[in-house]
């Protein structure tokens, strides 16, 4: 047997304790959260698309918030910030009660570890697009204040790790496409069954976008430069210098509208283990019995 063979049967062994009925109140949560999601790579993919077309650059998410407020955008930026706080609350009640049913074993505890990683970032990007509303501080997506201990011997250090980790961030997402493993959190319908190359396109972008922000926070380390802007602004930035750079930037926001409708796709069908009938039909199996 194989070590995923035996992670899943014990994933299976876990869930057949549980009802149900007794973590319902997470699907909402879930369901907010990865809507939220879904409108912010909408707003920074078609904020940057339109700037393309009419011959400016991609936007970073603060630069396409911002062109959002006013009117109808302002409702936009209130229902991503909803978004955005719940999808880092969904995170971290996703990991404290181990709704995927990873289980307390290494690999079941390095997941969960990531789990509480991404409701941070989302949390940062909440407070962001929160600022952003409110119209207090300066919405960007740098490290502002931590600029001086970046600069420092031990901040390089931690500037590598965290160039690192992004890299492997993105090659999981690249993997997770590649391999089509979401197709087990998602349910068996006629939306899924007839956008799952979209979804996997639109995953795959999200890991290269995320991939290039860590090359760049590593590249920031490695040359003792100190901290980089980040975020998804600073990857459009490198791309937009490189050869075919205004076609490269632009098919990366393509990709990116593919991330939202992925995100969507989540909000509506996810499956969560422990808060979903063992009889649900998942998208992996409806698949492979075509």
């Amino acid at each position: 047997m194989t070590t995923d063979s035996f992670f899943n049967d014990a994933r299976r062994k876990r869930l057949q304790e549980v009802d149900p009925a007794d973590f319902a109140w997470a699907v909402p949560i879930m369901r907010t959260g990865y809507a939220g999601r879904a409108l912010v790579y909408l707003a920074v993919a078609g904020v940057s698309l339109r700037s393309i077309w009419q011959g400016g650059e991609a936007k970073g998410t603060a630069a396409a918030l911002e062109w959002l407020q006013g009117g109808w955008g302002t409702a936009v930026i209130i229902l991503i910030t909803i978004g955005l706080f719940a999808y880092a609350v969904w995170r971290m009640v996703d990991s404290f009660w181990d709704l995927e049913a990873y289980g307390s074993g290494a690999k079941g505890l390095i997941a969960r570890a990531g789990m509480i990683v991404t409701g941070l970032i989302h949390l940062g990007l909440g407070i962001l697009a929160l600022s952003v509303l409110t119209g207090s501080g300066d919405a960007s997506e740098g490290g502002g204040g931590l600029g001086g201990y970046f600069d420092s011997t031990a901040g390089q250090a931690a500037l590598a790790v965290a160039g690192i980790l992004t890299i492997v961030s993105g090659g999981y997402y690249i993997r997770k496409a590649w391999k089509e493993s979401y197709r087990n959190h998602l349910r068996a319908n006629p939306v899924t069954l007839h956008l799952n190359t979209a979804l996997k396109a639109g995953l795959a972008a999200h890991g290269v976008v995320i991939a290039i922000i860590g090359g760049l926070i590593l590249q920031a380390a490695l040359s003792a430069s100190g901290a980089p802007e980040g975020g998804i602004g600073t990857a459009f930035d490198w791309l937009h210098d490189k050869v075919y750079g205004r076609i490269l930037v632009t098919t990366l926001c393509v990709g990116l509208l593919g991330f939202a409708l992925f995100c969507l796709v989540n909000a509506l069908y996810r499956i969560v283990p422990k808060a979903s009938d063992s009889a649900t039909e998942t998208l992996r199996a409806a698949l492979d019995k075509s």
